[in-house]
Parts: C-alpha cells; structure tokens; sequence
C-alpha cells in the first residue's frame, strides 16, 4: 500500500511538474472542429465580420480626421516608407503562419521552432531596414525618412514575436480573441495618431499611430493565447513546414515587389504631395476590400484546411464562397465608379478632390481582385507552395509591366493601367 501511494504520489509530482506541456498542447488541437464545422465556421464567419465592420469603421473616421487635420504631403512621407517596409513585411510571417494553420498534425515542438525562426527573421528584417534608412532618404531624396525608418523599424520584431500566437488562434477558430486583439489594438493606434496630429505632430502622427498599433498588438495577443514556446530543438520535423512557409513567403515576396512598384515609382518621379494623393485614392480602394477579404480568408483558409482530405465538401464550399464574391465584387465595383467623386470629397475633404480621378480609376480591378484572391486560397489549403509560388511570378510581371506602362501619365495613368491587368488577371 505504501509503495502504491508512493507511486501515485511520484506519479502526480511528475504529472505537476510539466503543466506547461499540457497547456501548450491544448492550444495545438483541432479534433473537436470538425463536429459541427458549417455552424461553427458560420458563427466565425459573422465575428469576423463584426469584427472587420468595427474596424472599417474605425479606419473610416481615423482617415475623415486625419485627412483634415494633415496634408497630402505627410501622408506622402508615410507612403513612401510603407512601399518599402511592404517588401519586408512578407518576413515577418515568412509564411510559416499559415504551415501553422494548414498543418493537419503538427506538435509544440515544430511551432516552438517556427516562433523562433519568426523572431529570427522578423529582427533581421527590422535589422535591415533600419540600416537601409539613408538609402531610402536618398532615393526618394526626402532626409526626413531617416528617423521615420528608424522608429517603425521596430515594428517587426514586435510583430514577429505574435506570428504563431496568431496563428494557434486562427487554427482552432477561436474568432473572437481575434476580434478583440484587432479593433483594440487598432483603436489605440487611431487614439495616439489623432491626438498627435490634433497637437500639430504632422506627420509624426502617422508614426506614432503604427508604433502604438504595433505594441498593442503584442500585449493583446499575449494575454489572450498563454501558449510559450520551448527552447528550440533538432529533428522535429520542422523542415518540411519552414519549406512550405518558404514558397509561400517568396510568393508573397513577388507580388509585394511587384505591387509597390507603383508606389516606388510614383514617389521617386513625382514627389510626396503625388503620391499622398495616390495611396489615399489607393486606401479608399483597397481597405474595404482588404478587410472583408481578410475577414473571409482567416475563416474559409483554416476551414478547407480542415476540410482538404473530404474533397466533395471542400469543392462545394469553396464554389458557393466563391459565387457569392463574385456578386459581391461586381455591386461594389459599380458603386466605386459611380460615386468616385463624392466618395472622395466626403471622406478626405476637399483638398483631395484630384484624388477622385484616381479612384474611379481604380474601381474596375475592384471587381477583378477580389476573384483573384479567392482563388489564390486554393493552394495555401491545399499545401500547395511551389504551384503558389510560379502563378504569383507571373501576375507579378503583369503588375510591374502596367506600372511602366501607366507611370508617364501620372498617378491616373498608373491606376488606370492596373486595372486593365486586373481584368486579364481576373
């Protein structure tokens, strides 16, 4: 009897003194989605899109105010150095979030390894654009990018410390952590930007907006996911996930590069005040798109991952997504063109009005795009890297070869040009 109470004893000692294995494992699972999934992905579904609706809103009244508290040349300034932080960006996930995501099995181990890597990556890529600050100056001939690229350089480190919280959030659909860590980190960057900007920060307001939003972001994410990684850790058969990740960033990679070539362009030949203009037009254009999309890929992209070994119920649901965007696209585009001009003028004010044109440019490819990007969910689900990666090189030739092509008729020609190539993508 002693020495079976002894062993229980052990038993429990041992058991206690590992409960962070436990509680890290729990955050892995994804068994218990697959009971129920239609109504549990249709409850994600309307969170998201509450969530994504808050957010618009708040965008939509940050932009209202800060577009008349600043000019068309600070947010020229900011624009210059999100074209370039755009390239960099894609290596702060390396797309080892979605091999999280899209991984049917996968261990505490394997994640610990891709948090590490993330940190790596995200710190060398924060690392290089810092010291690539008085190249950007002299590029754009702008001096103040200097301190600009300095500050926000520390946004990817802090971002690259939340890619697998984020991610074990987005693999068992746990939505409305996702909600809260969005609109409320979100919020604080609009508070801080439009209290800087009201006290005659300029453009230092925008900085302080991306600073805030980023370190919120972390603190956020951190009290809601408690998972920890361990120490990093040989032949855990990490590789084939930071392979997969690997074409996925190098996709992503190519079309960044390929769609900031406008915005490279735009501001080395034409200056801050043109290109203030043009990423404005360019916002009104895209946020709507970017936050239903976004909205609707962090539900369907983890739900057909789940569904990829069932293809009869991945091929429906993916068709029935599809043709409801795709009604959806057409509405929006119609309205865009319609209404490009008091959209423009209710939203930024007058001082924007040359905007208008870019706008209603834009508003073709605001049927083709969102098509386009549906379609490009196939091969994340799918484990698909390598075919990602070759259809994105050559829409990505497409994209650049507009811009050429558009850049010496201005801003309006560039817009222009790319939705043409929208259409032919599309």
């Amino acid at each position: 009897m002693t020495t079976g109470g002894s062993r229980e004893k052990a038993g429990r000692a041992v058991a206690s003194s590992r409960p962070d294995s436990d509680s890290n494992d729990q955050h892995l699972r994804t068994d218990h989605l697959l009971i129920n999934l239609e109504a549990r992905a249709l409850s994600s579904g309307l969170i998201t899109l509450t969530s994504q609706g808050a957010q618009f809103i708040l965008n939509l009244g940050s932009i209202m105010v800060l577009a008349r508290l600043l000019n068309p040349a600070d947010f020229g300034l900011l624009a210059m150095l999100m074209t370039v932080m755009s390239f960099l960006r894609v290596f702060r996930e390396a797309g080892l979030s979605t091999a999280t995501i899209q991984r049917e099995g996968i261990t505490h181990a394997q994640v610990s390894n891709l948090f590490w890597v993330n940190v790596a990556v995200s710190g060398g890529a924060g690392l290089l654009l810092a010291a690539a600050s008085p190249l950007i100056a002299w590029f754009y001939r702008e001096p103040r990018l200097i301190p600009i690229t300095l500050i926000l350089a520390a946004t990817f480190p802090l971002s690259g410390l939340t890619v697998q919280h984020v991610a074990l959030l987005a693999r068992q659909m746990r939505f409305k952590a996702l909600a809260w860590i969005q609109v409320g980190s979100q919020l604080s960057g609009f508070v801080m930007g439009i209290t800087m900007a009201w006290l005659g920060y300029g453009y230092w307001s925008l900085v302080g907006l991306n600073i805030t939003t980023a370190m919120a972001t972390a603190l956020l994410t951190y009290i809601a996911v408690p998972w920890r990684p361990q120490a990093p850790a040989r032949q855990r058969g990490t590789r084939p996930l930071v392979n997969f990740g690997a074409n996925l960033a190098a996709s992503t990679f190519v079309l960044s590069l390929a769609k900031g070539s406008d915005g490279l362009a735009i501001g080395r030949y034409y200056g801050s005040d043109a290109i203030g203009l043009y990423s404005r037009a360019g916002a009104l254009f895209s946020r709507p798109l970017e936050q239903i999309l976004s909205a609707a890929e962090s539900v369907f992209v983890p739900m057909l991952s789940r569904l990829q070994n069932q293809p009869e119920r991945y091929r429906s649901t993916f068709l029935q997504f599809f043709e409801a965007m795709s009604l959806a696209s057409c509405c929006f585009s119609g309205l865009l063109l319609a209404l490009a001009h008091p959209i423009t003028l209710l939203i930024l004010g007058p001082k924007w009005e040359r905007a208008a044109l870019i706008l209603a440019a834009f508003s073709i490819s605001a049927f083709c795009t969102p098509m386009a990007t549906v379609s490009s969910w196939l091969f994340p689900s799918q484990g698909r890297g390598r075919d990602m990666l070759l259809t994105t090189s050559l829409v990505s030739g497409m994209v650049v070869a507009s811009v050429v092509g558009g850049l010496p008729f201005g801003p309006v020609g560039v817009a222009r040009a790319y939705s043409v190539i929208g259409v032919l993508v599309g």
